[in-house]
């Protein structure tokens, strides 16, 4: 099982920029989910015309589904610079795939719960290590996209574009650099590292 809590206001609102789709996941409802929260944040960035749509729905993890619903909301999203997205780290890299050519943004961080863990057929996975690096990362996740989970960049053993510990796999970091590029967004590997905090990861602290 996992949970999400809403990120900072602070840290989300420094992530946006002048408009703003919005796609809310009701999928794991099990789950607890920031739902008072984030209609609050989504009201006061409606009131200051930030918001260019909103789309609520559930298992955003579904790609083939998610598509067919965001054809529909196609001009509002065209219409936007950012897509947030509230939901664990799996709906947002699915989201990021689909969209390739917007700046995705995570709402909320996700914690483990002990229980059992929901299966997804895709590629994407969320670590669920509570400290979200999907909104520096163009919503590839360094967590599970790397086989060694390095939250500062490659670590120089790629060949080719491919992971040395998994020569099948792709370098996660690699990903990373090309999605940024394609989104002109480079300069976020200029800033400071963002220290990883392993006291929110309940897969270190199992160790």
């Amino acid at each position: 099982m996992l949970i999400t809590e809403l990120k900072a206001k602070e840290t989300i609102l420094s992530a946006l920029g002048s408009k703003v789709f919005v796609i809310n996941c009701h999928g794991c409802k099990e789950i607890r989910f920031p739902e008072q929260e984030a209609n609050a944040l989504q009201k006061e960035l409606s009131a200051a015309g930030k918001i260019t749509g909103i789309l609520t729905t559930d298992y955003i993890c579904n790609p083939e589904n998610l598509k067919l619903q965001l054809d529909g909301y196609a001009a509002q999203i065209r219409e936007s610079d950012t897509v947030l997205v509230f939901s664990c780290g799996v709906g947002v890299q699915t989201v990021a795939q689909l969209l390739q050519d917007k700046k995705v943004c995570a709402a909320c961080d996700t914690y483990a719960l002990p229980g059992y863990q929901g299966v997804t057929p895709l590629e994407h996975d969320c670590g669920q290590c509570g400290q979200c690096y999907l909104n520096l990362t163009g919503g590839i996740c360094p967590i599970t996209a790397c086989s060694k989970s390095l939250v500062n960049g490659q670590c120089g053993g790629a060949k080719n574009g491919m992971c040395e510990v998994d020569p099948t796999m792709q370098c996660g970091w690699e990903r990373i650099y090309q999605r940024l590029k394609q989104l002109g967004r480079l300069d976020v590997l200029k800033c400071p590292v963002q220290l990883r905090d392993y006291a929110t990861d309940e897969r270190v602290n199992k160790e």
